[in-house]
């Protein structure tokens, strides 16, 4: 950010956090088109980073790349699907979903509520991706470079779908679905 009239022509699309008031100081803390929001649970990258950060500290595993989507399954009820590139593996993939879940629940009091008895949102599904899953898929795409990031979240789910079905089609290792 240069000027505060570059911010009246163009929408820059960033998530921040104010660190400091005086001196004002603040933290890029996502995008505005990279969250979900599909049942009220406003969950956002920098959530879900934390979540999975500390997910993976304490199972003591490693991810590369990830995207998550919602899934309707009706009557305001629905999940969220996740994609997980690891590059240190869970030995128990339900483990993992549940540990996440709970964490998601932990750092997110939206994500919290809407978990309680189940009934707006259920157990996440996992699915564990072979290593170059998300590079392939970009790829795919047209997109490779330093500068091309996998999408983390989204209310669409054509980015997860499409990478569930190249996985689907491709000879390596199909991935592991598990429910949280």
């Amino acid at each position: 950010i240069s000027t505060n009239g570059g911010l009246w022509r163009y929408m820059p699309g960033d998530t921040v956090r104010f660190t400091s008031l005086a001196p004002y100081r603040l933290q890029i803390t996502g995008r505005t088109k990279h969250h979900i929001n599909a049942f009220g649970e406003e969950l956002m990258v920098a959530d879900a980073d934390l979540a999975l950060a500390n997910t993976c500290r304490k199972l003591d595993v490693k991810i590369s790349d990830y995207s998550a989507a919602p899934r309707c399954l009706g009557q305001g009820v629905g999940l969220h699907e996740w994609a997980v590139e690891f590059m240190v593996a869970p030995p128990d993939m339900n483990a993992f979903a549940k540990e996440l879940d709970k964490q998601l629940q932990d750092v997110n009091s939206d994500y919290a509520a809407k978990r309680i008895g189940d009934l707006a949102l259920k157990p996440l599904i996992a699915h564990h991706l072979p290593p170059g899953s998300f590079q392939r898929w970009l790829k795919s795409r047209g997109k490779q470079g330093a500068q091309i990031k996998v999408p983390r979240l989204s209310n669409d789910r054509t980015t997860l779908r499409e990478i569930l079905e190249q996985q689907a089609n491709t000879s390596q290792p199909t991935g592991q679905r598990i429910n949280g």
